[in-house]
């Protein structure tokens, strides 16, 4: 083989895509030194994915003071690309979880920073932005992110203000006109692989409520919340988008983004190959090597591995999954293209004892994987 492209999601709570890549990158050129070897690790829209984009096109981190989840002065950042077309912007980075660990109000939290990130690429000069739409620890239906765009959101009185989780009931009119002028000019994606609607008992506040501290009856407040907040919204602009696949994400800023600011939703797979160019980069490969935590059913299901076996299959370039688990049977993965499947579980142990092996097995997987295929040769 001459080149290879390894493009893994992470296994969840063990390895990430970033350092899968690394690692199956250094068992390969073990065995065969002169391997060209593209690395494209897979982000999810949450912590990580500006890191992840950054490893596979290149570019730098760029650093905010923004407002915090509690509209405190924090240091965030971006991602921008070498060449400085794209921006990816982590909700996470100012409206994650871990900023509010033992202080959770999702009542009270905002996505403020997160619309000063998206200004300050656009005035950077990026052409497209891609959100990820993943760990949040707010609720406030994307207004703060939208507000901090120019958005305006007028209260009972006539006065702007800016709604959180617990005062979507407030909002009487929302005013647009002085929404960044720069954002019609951009290609901008929202990167989500949940489905969950804005509200009702598979929407964001019942679901991810909890985990955000939410109590039964904080619950039952917030999602009442987001439900006035999508009749003025729907009233005010005519977005009729509480049932978008993807509008509960991160604590309905799925439906912001879209309503508000005009972003495409979509699978996170769909977005990496798009945004890093797979199929210049793997069209004249021997190999695409992808693998997640554990190959089943869900797989199926707009994941990582169906995605890419999907767009090499168009290529015409076979396809190897390394995962962790595998559950059978998995015809429907190889009538997409997969060509093979190598658990990284060598020892046949339950997957609690597999899991601290897991990044030496993923490497002597690799070796058996290319040793194979020199027997081809």
């Amino acid at each position: 083989m001459r080149k290879i492209v390894l493009i893994p999601d992470s296994f969840k709570g063990t390895v990430s895509s970033r350092e899968i890549c690394d690692l199956l990158e250094a068992a390969a050129l073990r065995v065969q030194p002169g391997l060209q070897v593209v690395k494209l690790p897979v982000a999810d829209g949450g912590e990580g994915s500006v890191d992840a984009f950054l490893q596979a096109m290149g570019g730098r981190r760029v650093p905010l003071t923004v407002c915090g989840p509690y509209f405190q002065p924090m240091q965030a950042f971006y991602g921008l690309t070498a060449d400085g077309d794209t921006a990816v912007v982590e909700l996470a980075a100012c409206a994650g979880l871990p900023l509010v660990k033992g202080n959770e109000h999702p009542d009270k939290s905002t996505t403020y920073g997160v619309g000063q990130l998206i200004a300050h690429a656009a005035a950077a000069g990026a052409r497209r932005l891609v959100l990820g739409l993943g760990g949040s620890c707010t609720n406030d239906m994307g207004c703060g992110m939208a507000a901090a765009l120019g958005l305006r959101f007028l209260g009972e009185d006539g006065r702007p203000f800016v709604p959180t989780g617990g005062t979507l009931s407030r909002i009487r009119r929302i005013e647009t006109d002085g929404l960044l002028p720069a954002l019609s000019h951009m290609e901008l994606i929202a990167m989500c692989d949940i489905s969950n609607p804005l509200y009702g008992e598979k929407g964001a506040a019942c679901v991810y409520g909890p985990q955000k501290g939410a109590d039964a009856e904080m619950v039952r407040f917030l999602d009442g919340q987001l439900r006035a907040g999508a009749a003025v919204t729907e009233k005010e602009l005519g977005a009729q988008l509480a049932e978008l696949p993807g509008a509960g994400a991160a604590g309905g800023a799925g439906f912001g983004a879209a309503a508000f600011l005009g972003f495409r939703l979509q699978p996170g797979i769909d977005t990496v190959l798009r945004v890093v160019d797979f199929d210049t980069k793997a069209k004249d490969a021997d190999l695409v090597i992808t693998g997640e935590g554990r190959l089943d059913s869900q797989s199926l299901a707009g994941k990582v591995v169906v995605g890419v076996c999907r767009a090499s299959k168009k290529l015409g370039v076979p396809v190897v999954a390394i995962v962790g688990d595998i559950e059978d049977p998995l015809d429907a993965l190889y009538a997409e293209g997969l060509s093979a499947v190598l658990s990284t579980n060598r020892v046949a142990v339950p997957m609690a004892q597999a899991r601290p092996r897991t990044r030496q097995d993923l490497q002597r997987t690799m070796e058996t994987l290319l040793r194979l295929t020199a027997l081809g040769r």
